[in-house]
């Protein structure tokens, strides 16, 4: 009886404690989103300008973000079930725009990121999630 208890209150502290996590982290990203909606991020790797390029230099953002553990519970329940696992869709989304937006602060004096590739990897059972987005930060001739 014990156990389940304590299941419970670690499912209903998991879920109280992980909503307001994930708010703060969004409201996060949306402010240093904002902050740099002048450097464009593209996947194709021929924009360049007519314009004399200075530099081109690889630069990359890192993010690796946990889910709590009732997100959990609510991802096994689903793979038992089968079906879309949207508890895992925003953790996916933070870690994205997280990497992106750390690629981002990394070459903050560039014109454009060129060639934009992201990479996804699972770190444990547990639900961590690795994003690396990388890219070609090109600085034009002033």
């Amino acid at each position: 009886m014990f156990d389940l208890i304590f299941l419970i209150i670690l499912i209903g502290v998991g879920y109280f404690v992980g909503t307001q996590v994930e708010k703060k982290h969004y409201k996060s990203i949306e402010e240093r989103e904002a902050k740099f909606l002048h450097l464009p991020v593209v996947s194709s790797k021929n924009l360049l300008e007519e314009r004399p390029v200075d530099a081109a230099l690889l630069v990359y953002g890192n993010a690796v973000i946990s889910t709590d553990y009732f997100k959990v519970i609510l991802a096994g329940l689903r793979n038992l079930l089968g079906g879309e696992v949207s508890a895992y869709e925003t953790l996916l989304d933070r870690a994205r725009r997280e990497a992106i937006l750390r690629l981002k602060e990394k070459a903050q004096a560039a014109d454009i990121i060129l060639n934009l590739r992201v990479e996804t990897c699972q770190i444990s059972k547990a639900g961590s999630t690795e994003v690396l987005a990388y890219g070609t930060a090109v600085y034009y001739k002033k």
